[in-house]
């Protein structure tokens, strides 16, 4: 239940924070998150990787169904993805999942007491 919990509001938070603050700034609320909600390290990173992965995934295909796969397709060809609009959006999204597990991460591991 917990893991579910920290999914859903790594995905509001890291869609609302944005909107005020800097674009990384979903990685503090992933950081803020974990630490507030305990879970076992690689549970907290696999919850803020997805919450962030599905979000920025979605996000990506809206806007790019939204010009018609006009610009990721640009993109994709200057980049080594063969012009697949597609891979585009999936590296975009596992690049932002990756940030936020990382810094949810960190957040569970902050509470461990140092030995």
């Amino acid at each position: 239940m917990k893991f579910i919990v920290v999914v859903l509001l790594t995905a509001l938070l890291g869609y609302a924070a944005p909107l005020y603050f800097a674009w990384w700034s979903f990685a503090v609320t992933s950081f803020i998150i974990a630490l507030l909600i305990h879970q076992k390290a690689l549970a907290a990173f696999l919850a803020t990787f997805l919450g962030l992965f599905l979000l920025w995934g979605v996000m990506a295909l809206i806007i790019d169904n939204a010009n018609s796969h006009l610009l990721s397709q640009k993109i994709a060809a200057l980049l080594p993805l063969g012009g697949s609009s597609l891979l585009l959006i999936f590296v975009t999204a596992f690049t932002g999942g990756l940030v936020s597990g990382f810094a949810g991460l960190t957040g569970s591991l902050a509470r461990k007491p140092a030995a």
